[in-house]
């Protein structure tokens, strides 16, 4: 009985979180991506002029969907979750013009930091490039806004699962083993709420199937995550996270001011020691 309860009790996993004002460092970027840093927060990395022309651009968008996949939320792009790679990467060929068209000729936050990570890499032998295959490429980021309503938008979930399970198909499947970070950036903050939640709890294979979600990581119960530690990061508007997205996280419910958070999200990690790949 007693070694049943242990398997049940979630392990805690020490944050660690790095926060501060000014634009990204590329070590800092590898700093998460090798395991040493949980999260970062840099505040005011990006223009607010940015921020609000992405943001306009989002809900004006021709791209603009409701996701069909049981996670509320609107979004213009493509996302790997629950599909195989065919489909994947032929929705997010067909999704490009609107991701593209939402960047359009602005400084882009986003390639800016793929092109500069890409670089530093390159130094040391190590290739950065998008996903793809047969079927197509994947997109630099996607947009999202997430409408879940109660305590969260959106419910508390890993980003390892949905990658370990993606199949032979998907190459970035590799990725699972070592840290899948999940890169946001902030152009729309709600007047309260939608803060980033963490918390200290790495879920193993058997965590998951223990909460019968080995293949999505999503949702966790609030039953599941009681006694386990955890940190809001308190996001505004010109804002980047990068976090290891093997922990359990969320985001909090909004209300407030009429505005809608909205994020431009992607993830990337090591697939092989000479090889990080980047997809939605």
């Amino acid at each position: 009985m007693a070694t049943n309860q242990v398997a049940q009790t979630p392990a805690i996993s020490p944050l660690t979180i790095k926060e501060r004002t000014g634009s990204i460092s590329i070590a800092e970027i590898i700093s998460v991506l090798k395991g040493e840093i949980t999260a970062l927060h840099i505040r005011q990395a990006f223009s607010t002029e940015v921020a609000e022309e992405i943001t306009r651009k989002f809900f004006g968008s021709p791209g603009l969907d409701e996701r069909k996949d049981g996670v509320p939320g609107q979004y213009v792009g493509a996302s790997h979750y629950r599909k195989d790679a065919a489909t994947y990467f032929k929705e997010a060929e067909n999704a490009r013009p609107h991701v593209d068209a939402l960047l359009g000729n602005l400084v882009d936050p986003v390639r800016a930091l793929f092109d500069a990570l890409k670089r530093e890499l390159h130094k040391g032998g190590i290739e950065l490039r998008l996903a793809r295959s047969e079927h197509g490429q994947a997109n630099v980021c996607r947009a999202l806004s997430w409408t879940g309503s109660g305590t969260f938008s959106l419910d508390p979930h890993d980003d390892v699962a949905q990658v370990l399970r993606a199949g032979n198909n998907y190459e970035f499947s590799a990725v699972a083993h070592n840290t899948v970070a999940a890169l946001n950036f902030y152009p729309s903050m709600s007047g309260e709420g939608g803060n980033l939640r963490l918390w200290s709890h790495k879920p193993s294979v058997a965590d998951r199937k223990s909460q019968g979600v080995e293949t999505t990581g999503y949702p966790y119960s609030a039953a599941y995550l009681k006694g386990i530690p955890s940190r809001d990061v308190q996001l505004e508007a010109g804002d980047i996270a990068l976090i290891d997205g093997g922990f359990v996280h969320g985001v909090t419910g909004q209300s407030g001011n009429g505005k809608r958070r909205v994020l431009l999200n992607c993830f990337f990690g090591f697939a092989r020691p000479d090889l990080v790949l980047w997809w939605t």
